[in-house]
């Protein structure tokens, strides 16, 4: 894009001034991109702040070993996925779409859709009541090309938003917060769990394919994580310290399902908009070996209580760890901050095994001579 490297500004109104300005900050192909988030609690960066619900995490001891020190909506001690990956892509974090920051400059590089406690099916997290399911999001998107648009044209926004990094985090709520959600559900009476697998696949590719006519291309698409292992599963269900057998199975058939229905719609694309993030084998190299990350435990959380510390949600009043760097586990469902910078890791530099068909640093690579 050409660059303005002066003007005269008595010559032109303020609004042509204010818009001169914006096309001088809007993130290129070869600088800091535009990067949007989309999905679960994993990388909510604040949106539940402002909702009715009960999955949030905006009071202490979350945040604790954040730049403030204070809560801020991320579910984790200090940073998550999407703010590592924007320190990688040489950018300031993403606001969430809900947040009054959201407004001029800010909006170009970028914006958070996600809410914690959504999943791929609507009737996930219902317990958690004003969450912003996946559909939501998707009109928030549109709601932000339309303010983008008003900024800087039609024109110049499809490109921001077609040459943008995208991720999108779902899966794991699906199971956890509504097939195994009690002994017995509506999803568990209506699939079995290779039914269920099968069925949540189906509609994800649907998702994926909104977001792609809604203009991305560049789509980081995570599977779950080892849901049998968290903290949470091995409070409620695993005997003598093993994961729980069910949710770990359903991981272990979403995950590659994921991988083929990406495979799928890349050759239908032509092109590989689509990455697959094999978040199971990634966090399984350090829940299995927790030692050789530097970490003393993978079971239990640093925040919490009871077995595991997997009982209940993170609070004031749970234990809590002196070193959060020697757990995997943050509260009862999510990574600490350490562990999180190892995914972001292997999101960079990882070989197929975890990122298919290609890491992100060959993304950005092949993106810059574009």
């Amino acid at each position: 894009m050409a660059k303005y490297s002066s003007f005269t500004t008595t010559l032109l109104p303020l609004a042509a001034v204010l818009t001169v300005l914006l096309l001088v900050a809007m993130p290129s192909a070869r600088g800091a991109r535009t990067f949007f988030v989309f999905g679960d609690s994993l990388v909510d960066n604040g949106n539940n702040n402002y909702l009715l619900t009960s999955a949030r995490a905006d009071s202490p001891p979350y945040g604790i070993d954040y730049p403030t020190h204070r809560p801020t909506g991320r579910f984790s001690n200090g940073l998550n996925i999407p703010d590592l990956i924007s320190q990688n892509l040489g950018a300031e974090p993403t606001l969430p779409y809900l947040s009054p920051e959201l407004i001029g400059n800010k909006l170009l590089v970028g914006a958070n859709f996600a809410s914690a406690g959504v999943g791929i099916l609507n009737d996930t997290g219902l317990q958690f009541a004003s969450i912003i399911r996946i559909p939501q999001q998707l009109r928030n998107f549109q709601g932000y090309q339309s303010r983008v648009s008003a900024l800087i044209g039609p024109d110049r926004t499809q490109r921001l938003v077609n040459q943008a990094l995208v991720l999108i985090t779902l899966g794991g709520n699906d199971y956890v917060n509504n097939y195994f959600l009690a002994p017995v559900t509506a999803r568990r009476l209506q699939y079995t769990i290779p039914r269920f697998t099968e069925y949540i696949i189906s509609e994800y590719r649907k998702i994926l394919m909104e977001l792609f006519n809604l203009g991305a291309r560049r789509i980081l698409v995570t599977g779950s994580g080892p849901l049998g292992c968290v903290p949470s599963q091995l409070a409620a269900r695993a005997a003598n310290g093993k994961c729980a057998y069910e949710p770990q199975q359903a991981a272990a058939l979403f995950n590659p399902q994921l991988v083929e229905m990406i495979q799928s719609l890349n050759q239908e694309l032509g092109s590989d908009h689509f990455i697959a993030v094999n978040a199971m084998h990634m966090q399984n190299d350090f829940i299995d070996n927790p030692r050789a990350f530097g970490f003393v435990t993978s079971k239990v959380a640093c925040c919490g209580q009871g077995p595991y510390n997997g009982v209940g949600i993170c609070n004031p009043t749970s234990n809590l760890c002196a070193n959060r760097d020697a757990y995997v586990f943050w509260d009862p469902f999510h990574p600490t901050e350490r562990a999180n910078k190892i995914i972001v890791e292997t999101i960079y530099t990882g070989s197929e095994k975890y990122m298919y068909p290609m890491n992100l640093s060959t993304i950005m690579a092949l993106d810059s001579m574009v």
